[in-house]
C-alpha cells in the first residue's frame, strides 16, 4: 500500500465525498443564494433590492417655450408664458432626462400629480 492510498483524503468543508472517496461539488441552493434555471428567474425582483435606494430625477414637462434672455428678465409676477402645448394634451414624464411616459395632470389632496396614460418604449 502506498502512502497516498493509506493516507486519509484531505477534507474540504465545501466538498462531500462519495463512497469511493471521489469529491462531489455542492452548489448552493436557490434558498442559499445560488441560481439554477427557473429558480434564478423567480428570484428576479429580489436581485433588484440593491438599486431600490438609488436616487433618480423625475420631471413632468407641461410644455416648452423659447424666448430671449432680455424678455425673460422683463417677466414679473403674474406674467403669462405661452407654452407649446394646448390644454388637455398629455404631459411628458422624464426619468433622468429620458422620456418614459406621457400622462394627464390631476389633483391629489391639494397637490398636483400625474396619471400615466402611455408608457414610452426605449429605442435602445
Amino acid at each position: 500500500m502506498s502512502e497516498q492510498e493509506g493516507a486519509p483524503a484531505p477534507q474540504d468543508d465545501n466538498l462531500e465525498r462519495q463512497g469511493d472517496g471521489a469529491p462531489v461539488v455542492q452548489t448552493p441552493s436557490a434558498a442559499e443564494g445560488g441560481e439554477t434555471g427557473a429558480s434564478a428567474a423567480a428570484m428576479g425582483p429580489q436581485r433588484l433590492t440593491a438599486v431600490y435606494d438609488v436616487p433618480v430625477q423625475i420631471s413632468a414637462v407641461l410644455g416648452r417655450a423659447s424666448m430671449p434672455v432680455g424678455q425673460l428678465l422683463r417677466l414679473g409676477r403674474g406674467a403669462v408664458v405661452e407654452l407649446d402645448r394646448k390644454v388637455g394634451e398629455p404631459v411628458d414624464v422624464y426619468v433622468n432626462n429620458r422620456l418614459i411616459a406621457r400622462g394627464e395632470v390631476m389633483i391629489v389632496d391639494d397637490h398636483l400629480g400625474i396619471t400615466m396614460t402611455e408608457i414610452i418604449k426605449s429605442e435602445q
